[in-house]
């Protein structure tokens, strides 16, 4: 266990090293000027200049990484060149509202999806079944900024029930919450039916069951049991691309976190503000799959984190 642990935290050390090289030099291949950014109206050539060598982009590409580098090993990952403060320390400020807007979504996910998912697999062929996989695969077909835009005409400016944008209140959180969950339930419920209609039909059920063990026992301690890997695998994954910040979603509902961010980042070519962000949120999602991981010998002590590493 602890070589595995050990192997995948290089893993994680190495994956989100190679994202923010990559990150750093496509940035500075793109097209366009950051310095038109910060200039006054009509700059003039010296002007422009005299902000390359301030934020440092007057040097090449190879000599700026170098310098990058020698920053991020004393754990510096720049100074945002908006907001004239360490990139870092702006990220962790808005973090906790990613973070908080993803657990959010994933529990209310997990609430929903399983539930709704070992019902459908339950009355697999039938009617209700066939109308629940047409709610679902609505609910996936739908963009999550058109449901965002639906669920704040709805609720926040015709019933006035929420806050239209922001994070001025707790129940500011419920429709962002709610547009990030429609999707994410649909994919999961219909990942945890698969699954259970496999384990519903297996032999060792029909011998359980010969043996006078009750329906729900059969659901969920046997057939869910034993589908319960690839849907907190699944579950797990979600989480982490939602700690990567949900862009649109917090671009609709003004949401203050990392999505919405790097895309300002984008907008201002804040090249330090876009390689921080990048930077923490791969690690948090690879500490996620690393935590999941982890969890599988709990879930079936049949798995050997040891072996499946291998």
């Amino acid at each position: 266990m602890l070589t595995y642990v050990l192997k995948r935290i290089g893993q994680t050390v190495l994956t989100a090293f190679l994202a923010t090289a990559t990150v750093f030099v496509l940035l500075r291949m793109a097209p366009g000027d950051p310095a038109a950014n910060y200039a006054p109206p009509n700059p003039t050539s010296a002007q422009l200049e005299a902000i390359r060598q301030q934020f440092g982009l007057d040097q090449s590409i190879p000599v700026q990484f170098v310098t990058f580098l020698q920053h991020l090993f004393q754990g510096d990952v720049g100074t945002s060149f908006f907001f004239k403060r360490p990139a870092l320390e702006v990220v962790m400020e808005r973090l906790p509202y990613t973070i908080t807007l993803a657990v959010a979504a994933i529990v209310v996910t997990a609430l929903v999806a399983i539930p709704l998912g070992v019902w459908m697999a339950r009355r697999a062929d039938t009617a209700q079944e066939l109308g629940a996989n047409i709610a679902t695969i609505a609910g996936q077909s739908m963009p999550d900024f058109w449901i965002g835009f639906v669920l704040l005409i709805v609720f926040a400016v015709n019933l006035g029930w929420f806050s239209p944008a922001g994070f001025d209140s707790g129940s500011s959180i419920v429709l962002p919450t709610v547009t990030i969950a429609i999707l994410q339930i649909a994919l999961i419920s219909r990942l945890v039916r698969r699954e259970m209609v496999g384990n519903l039909a297996a032999p060792y059920l029909t011998v359980a069951r010969s043996r006078g063990i009750s329906e729900r026992a059969l659901t969920w301690r046997y057939a869910f049991g034993n589908s319960a890997i690839p849907v907190v695998t699944a579950l797990g994954t979600r989480f982490a691309a939602m700690l990567n910040g949900v862009v649109i979603v917090e671009v609709v509902f003004k949401w203050p976190g990392v999505g919405e961010l790097v895309v300002n980042a984008l907008k201002q070519r804040d090249f330090p503000l876009i390689q921080a962000t990048v930077l923490v949120t791969v690690v948090l999602a690879l500490v996620v799959q690393l935590f999941v991981d982890l969890l599988y010998p709990l879930m079936d002590p049949r798995v050997r984190l040891g072996e499946a590493s291998a």
